[in-house]
């Protein structure tokens, strides 16, 4: 089976493309990270290229969505020049019934967190495998270090009943370096019976820039799935 009829493959296609349909000409889109927001992003270049949309301008969220960006036509902005975002697109590694997300599986959750709190409305764009009936079921909640900070920080993490693992690199030696310097720590909690409180305390341990746990944020869900060999996208 060729990758082009993958249905997986295709499903991620349907679901990007469901959401830079959401797009609007004149907004200003919060760009986010990973395999299926990376099609939204292109889908959003076609859309400007064809002159469906114009005057969209991109607030990326990692490298690489500034690199797709740039790829496929997308003009961006940043910040400092800009007082509000209209939308933002972006993947989630784990979502529960109240829309709360585990975020952080390509080390970029620091820049979304920012990007995506910031933004009018927040889409989240997933494959039915990352559906969880609690968070933290199956992925660790990935928590950014400072370097200098890592040993407390975990020893902290420890107390509190997480078990924390600093992420190594898969074809690089060491452990992983974010787009802002520092390291990510995945912590594996047994259980996480309230999240909020969680994401607040988790960045309250000094040398903790930011943690993986998104709450009360996300808009709207769009999920892919495939049914019969053909993907389907629904709305949560």
């Amino acid at each position: 089976m060729t990758a082009a009829a993958d249905p997986v493959q295709l499903m991620k296609q349907e679901v990007g493309r469901a959401a830079a349909n959401l797009i609007q000409s004149n907004s200003i889109v919060g760009l986010g990270t990973g395999s299926t927001t990376a099609y939204a992003i292109q889908f959003i270049g076609e859309r400007l290229k064809s002159g469906e949309i114009k005057d969209i301008v991109g607030v990326p969220t990692s490298f690489q969505a500034e690199v797709l960006s740039k790829q496929y036509g997308i003009p961006l902005t940043t910040l400092d020049a800009i007082d509000h975002i209209d939308i933002a697109i972006d993947g989630a590694d784990e979502v529960d019934p109240q829309k709360n997300l585990i975020k952080g599986g390509g080390a970029a959750h620091t820049r979304e967190k920012v990007v995506d709190y910031l933004a009018n409305q927040f889409i989240v764009v997933i494959d039915s495998g990352k559906l969880v009936n609690k968070l933290g079921s199956v992925f660790a909640v990935p928590v950014e270090v400072i370097p200098m900070a890592v040993t407390p920080v975990m020893n902290a993490i420890a107390k509190l009943g997480g078990k924390p693992e600093l992420r190594m690199g898969v074809k690089k030696a060491g452990p992983v370096v974010t787009d802002q310097g520092n390291l990510v720590v995945d912590v594996k909690f047994d259980d996480i019976p309230d999240p909020v409180n969680l994401e607040k305390t988790l960045n309250n341990i000094p040398g903790v820039l930011e943690n993986g746990i998104f709450v009360n944020c996300a808009d709207k869900v769009l999920i892919g799935e495939v049914k019969d060999g053909k993907p389907v996208v629904r709305e949560m």
